[in-house]
């Protein structure tokens, strides 16, 4: 297993490519087993979860092949229906499949997917939206069965107590696809991820209006092509970027961020009177080597609010304000597994209910300190290049789920990282 070991007090400096995003290119994926005809996918991150996904792809008896420098190739002449355990276990994300097995087969048997470390993550509008399709939906022994040989089009509200939901959207959108009729989705996810996977199903051939919008509308095709197709960068490394270079008091131009993805952000910058410099569409330029943070109090919220994908990253950045900041969330109320590790180097953080109240200005020291999922080992990651002496995250194959070559491109903006093996 690997591990980050961290010099900090280095502050950020230089350019730095925002990769494909992670979580378009996962519902993409498997948006290619919805043709028989090959398709093309560029820009795709170099992670485990792709890597994953692309096992799964392949036990479904589709072929796919890694063409290099981030070109995948996936040709789904004919798939089976069932998708295992052994392979769905290794990441929520597989979910996705129940859309596209569903408009290809009319048939899916895909394993549940069960929970993780930030809370429960049922996939009950998942099956909502499934049923309103006029599929029968079973499940047993630990599968969710769906007959969807009565497949048709209808209106749907998709929204649950935590309101939109984002992986249930793709599925429902790519199972409306090809099922006869119209399909009205009401309360669906606004994300630019659900937006980019829209796009490319339009230029497989599917009629689709309103992506991006809370109402998307679809009127049902017979079969979709091939495409090659490019996938947007990724708006939560791209934020990453932008809080790390603020923290560090950094001076770094990133390429792929692209600014109607972060405007959430944005307004939290603004509010504390920093002000980004865009260039152009998708590149912006921080200066933060004369910036004196202060505190400010967010709330996470479905796009397009303030991400739960980056609330911790930001946690970790207001360490370096004066005052005190409230970071409440919104979506995932138990997700602050980063907290416990930033008190193990120094921080002040109290939690009350779904709030973090950070008191900033405290002077971070380098620890041991333990990664337990994605964005919290981006929080830690963050808080290292600031500490004070040497810190060491454990567990990084979480980095590795979300951040394409994390190591080496901090070591290009002057960093001091060092991956190694642990006995």
């Amino acid at each position: 297993m690997d591990a980050l070991r961290i010099q900090g007090g280095v502050s950020l400096n230089g350019e730095v490519q925002v990769s494909g995003s992670k979580n378009a290119c996962l519902p993409i994926f498997v948006a290619a087993l919805m043709t028989s005809e090959k398709c093309t996918i560029r820009n795709v991150p170099d992670l485990s979860d792709i890597r994953f996904m692309a096992e799964i792809i392949s036990a479904l008896g589709a072929r796919i092949e890694n063409l290099g420098n981030g070109v995948w190739e996936i040709e789904a002449k004919d798939i089976d229906t069932k998708a295992s355990y052994d392979l769905v276990r290794k990441m929520r994300a597989s979910v996705c499949l129940l859309g596209p097995l569903v408009a290809r087969k009319r048939a899916a048997c895909v394993s549940m997917p069960g929970g993780c470390v930030i809370g429960a993550r049922p996939i009950d509008l998942h099956i909502k939206g499934l049923k309103a399709l006029n599929c029968n939906v079973e499940i047993s022994e630990g599968y969710v069965n769906v007959d969807a040989s009565k497949l048709r089009g209808a209106h749907i509200f998709l929204g649950g107590r935590f309101g939109s939901t984002v992986t249930g959207t793709a599925n429902i959108v790519m199972a409306a696809v090809c099922a006869p009729g119209e399909t009205v989705i009401e309360n669906a996810a606004c994300e630019p991820e659900i937006k980019d996977l829209c796009k490319m199903l339009e230029m497989m051939g599917a009629l689709i209006e309103g992506a991006g919008t809370p109402t998307i509308k679809i009127t049902g095709v017979p079969r979709l092509g091939g495409i090659d197709y490019t996938v947007l960068p990724d708006r939560i490394e791209a934020g990453t970027w932008i809080l790390a270079t603020y923290a560090t008091k950094g001076k770094v131009l990133i390429k792929g961020a692209v600014k109607e993805h972060l405007s959430s952000l944005y307004d939290i910058l603004n509010s504390l009177g920093l002000f980004p410099e865009q260039r152009g569409s998708n590149e912006v330029f921080i200066d933060a080597s004369n910036t004196q943070l202060k505190s400010m109090e967010s709330t996470t919220m479905p796009y397009p609010g303030f991400p739960t994908d980056l609330q911790a990253q930001l946690c970790a950045m207001m360490t370096q304000a004066q005052g005190i900041s409230v970071i409440t969330e919104r979506v995932y109320p138990e997700r602050f597994m980063h907290v416990a590790e930033l008190l193990r180097m120094g921080a002040s953080i109290a939690r009350e209910g779904s709030s973090a109240i950070i008191s900033g200005g405290q002077k971070l020291s380098g620890a041991p300190v333990m990664a337990s999922d994605l964005r919290a080992s981006a929080a830690l990651l963050i808080a290292a290049l600031c500490a004070e002496g040497e810190t060491t995250i454990h567990r990084i194959y979480h980095l590795d789920r979300g951040y394409d070559s994390i190591d080496k491109k901090l070591k290009a903006l002057g960093a001091k990282v060092e991956r190694f093996k642990e006995l």
